[in-house]
């Protein structure tokens, strides 16, 4: 049988960036028969300082221009801030199952033993209902100490991009959980999918903490849905990366997504 003629069960991942990737490839290795595409908003990136009502409709644009060119069998949304306001909107457009990333407060809470949470994240997923309804329902006989920085997201960008990345802007930013040392975290909740990316620069600065994000749980979830799911496209192409506006660093970004196994990254407009 020719590799064209080959079922295969599709999942696309969308985020507002190449942050995504972590997610990806925690999928990935559950699901090592998947056959991944991948979307990132560049045009819009950082979601981080975006509005909820920008975010809602951007989403749908997107997921709607790239379900009209490839079919799909499950969206990975593999972005928190976008998990945190989108999903109901996006599960009520779709008639496929639609997994979400959002900060694992739940089982941090249950691993804590000082009780004592750091949740590093970006404002808007800092702000939203969403995240402070999870810290209500599975972490309240907890002292939460939440991060919301515009920056980080864009600086663990650069680092996969470029190799590099600035350490002092991290420790900087990470002060507010060493300031205390009557109440520093034991565990870190890395609440967006960029951050993975630097986790050992994060982790050279709170040598203490354990670091934890939300890949894994995601795969699992992922790998449950398509237990149900008949093998019902045929494989077509290859599958590829679809990006929004201009990359003026188009080499770096491809030689990137080539590194996660992608041969192929498009513009789309929407």
């Amino acid at each position: 049988m020719s590799d064209n003629k080959v079922k295969v069960k599709k999942v696309l991942f969308f985020d507002s960036g190449v942050g995504g990737l972590s997610v990806f490839n925690a999928v990935k290795k559950f699901n090592p028969e998947i056959c991944p595409y991948y979307v990132f908003d560049h045009e819009c990136f950082p979601y981080g300082t975006k509005t909820d009502e920008f975010i809602i409709e951007r989403v749908l644009k997107i997921i709607k221009k790239c379900l009209e060119e490839t079919p799909m069998d499950v969206i990975v949304v593999a972005c928190n801030t976008a998990s945190t306001v989108v999903l109901p909107a996006l599960r009520d457009y779709v008639n496929i199952p639609v997994v979400g990333v959002v900060p694992a407060i739940k089982p941090a809470a249950r691993l804590s033993k000082n009780k004592v949470l750091g949740l590093l994240a970006t404002p808007a997923t800092i702000n939203r209902e969403y995240t402070k309804n999870l810290i209500r329902d599975f972490a309240k006989d907890c002292t939460v100490i939440s991060v919301g920085d515009p920056d980080l997201a864009t600086l663990a960008e650069e680092k996969l991009i470029t190799g590099k990345t600035d350490s002092a802007k991290i420790r900087e930013i990470l002060t507010v959980f060493t300031s205390k040392k009557e109440a520093n975290p034991d565990i870190l909740i890395l609440g967006c999918t960029h951050y993975p990316f630097i986790q050992d620069e994060i982790s050279s600065i709170l040598p203490n903490v354990k670091i934890i994000d939300s890949g894994e749980a995601i795969a699992r979830r992922v790998r449950t849905i398509l237990r149900d799911i008949a093998y019902r496209y045929e494989r077509i192409e290859e599958p590829k990366v679809l990006y929004t506006g201009i990359l003026d660093d188009y080499e770096n970004r491809f030689m990137i997504f080539k590194k996660f196994g992608f041969n192929k990254i498009e513009k789309i407009v929407v």
